[in-house]
């Protein structure tokens, strides 16, 4: 009796250049897509794990069809089904046919293939086609008629960039306004100020909340500049910036289409062949996500500190609990969220040097670096939102004051000289520091007892107002 014969894929012939591959029958990438997944197996992450990236593509891949149309060059059969294909692909479909390591080599040539692929063999299905029937409508020929990878492919990832900065710049705003509702409900809670972690000046808690909202209300503004430089485009420069093999009005046809589709306010970059090597605008870009990256990191680190103990340390704050925090010792409760979003930092750190050196190695007319670029801008931003996000509805919306706490500390601390200082003079100020030193009394309580300022006066010098210098 003979063994019953295992299923056999089902395959479809391609060619290239370097040959003929099979590819699964199923599969709407084509043989460019197939080399690639075996030349850049570095990362196992797909382009599909970036939705802005593929949707970006497929935007520029309708409005080059929609261009090529209105120029003659495609038949307005070929143009409505590559542009169906596009906007089903920028709906969200067949977005797991986007195969090609993020990392690659060739300037992002894989991605644009994959691209082209993909929109081919879905444009072929609505024509009634089998998948790679491509002498009905041709990935190359067609759907990436009149560009270059060196155009679709940087105009793609700052396409793709915008959007997805526009989703940072979002959760920027959830924490900074979580900030600043702490600020509000803190502000008549008094506190030491600290420099270089050593008792200052008395100031309010709010105060000290207030300082974390605005700043990242300045690193919003700073982010949305950034993002501006990003709309200078180079769609139309196909290979090196000259427009070869693009017809005239092409670059503003296009553009004008692609920002139809995506509603972004796109413009044509005045020197193509500069726009096209000139990867500027993302090293900006990512000096932006480092200083907030750095701000959020400084912020927290404040958290955990103000946070610490809550016998042995500062005190003043409490985060909400939203974990256990040792496996060996119990009731622990650590910093977690604050935690996760350094990590986060770092991380955006690393990814700017990564980008910085990426735009420096660039070489003449083509910057071949650019998937890793957009490698990291994409981690960079995707990290900090979440991050953003986390810190805000996991953390701050949910920190108590520990004003007690905080007002011995205002009350025992010889900071509290400083504020005095006008009011009782320099010389009685010295002597009051010297004595609450050498026996740990409290300020105010060596001033009420030497009859140096009545129990009202003191009180009223001690009020959050005119400690915060609201008064």
């Amino acid at each position: 009796m003979t063994a019953p014969s295992a299923s056999v894929p089902a395959l479809r012939r391609e060619h290239d250049l370097l040959g003929d591959r099979d590819v699964p029958a199923d599969a709407y990438w084509g043989i460019h897509s197939l080399r690639a997944t075996e030349n850049f197996p570095i990362t196992g992450i797909p382009i599909s794990v970036y939705p802005q990236l593929i949707d970006a593509l497929a935007a520029v891949k309708e409005a080059a069809a929609r261009a090529n149309e209105e120029l003659g060059l495609l038949a307005k059969a070929k143009a409505d089904v590559i542009a169906a294909a596009c906007r089903e692909i920028r709906a969200g479909r067949l977005h797991d046919q986007f195969v090609v390591d993020v990392i690659q080599g060739g300037a992002g040539t894989s991605t644009n293939m994959n691209a082209n692929e993909v929109v081919a063999n879905r444009a072929l299905e609505l024509l009634g086609h089998p998948k790679g029937a491509y002498e009905h409508l041709h990935p190359n020929e067609d759907v990436n008629l009149s560009q270059s990878t060196n155009d679709v492919y940087p105009t793609a990832v700052k396409v793709a960039t915008i959007s997805a900065a526009h989703g940072l710049l979002r959760a920027m705003a959830v924490v900074q306004d979580a900030f600043a509702a702490k600020a509000l409900e803190f502000r008549d809670v008094l506190k030491m100020g600290r420099t270089q972690l050593q008792d200052a000046v008395p100031m309010t808690l709010g105060q000290e909340f207030s300082a974390y909202a605005v700043m990242l209300g300045e690193d919003r503004m700073r982010l949305a500049e950034a993002v501006e430089l990003l709309h200078e485009i180079n769609l139309g420069a196909t290979a090196i910036g000259t427009g070869l093999n693009a017809p005239a009005g092409y670059a503003e046809t296009a553009r004008r289409h692609l920002a139809d589709i995506t509603g972004m306010p796109l413009v044509t970059a005045a020197n193509l062949v500069e726009a096209t090597q000139d990867c500027g605008a993302f090293v900006h870009l990512s000096g932006v996500l480092k200083r907030i990256a750095v701000k959020l990191s400084k912020s927290c680190n404040d958290l955990r500190l103000l946070s610490s103990g809550p016998r042995a340390g500062l005190n003043e704050i409490n985060l909400p609990p939203v974990q256990a925090g040792s496996s060996i010792m119990p009731g622990k409760v650590n910093p977690v969220i604050p935690e996760v979003v350094n990590q986060v930092a770092f991380e955006v750190i690393g990814n700017d040097v990564t980008i910085t050196m990426a735009a420096e190695a660039g070489q003449l007319q083509l910057n071949a670096f650019e998937p890793v670029i957009l490698h990291s801008l994409a981690k960079s931003i995707t990290s900090l939102r979440a991050a953003c996000l986390t810190l805000a509805e996991r953390c701050v919306e949910g920190i108590t004051a520990n004003t007690e706490v905080l007002r011995a500390s205002v009350e025992t601390s010889i900071g509290l000289v400083t504020a005095l200082n006008p009011h009782i003079g320099y010389t009685a100020a010295t002597e009051i520091a010297r004595e609450a030193l050498s026996t740990g009394r409290g300020v105010a309580e060596l001033v009420l007892e030497k009859g140096l300022l009545p129990p009202e006066r003191l009180a009223e010098l001690l009020t959050p107002e005119r400690v915060a210098g609201a008064a």
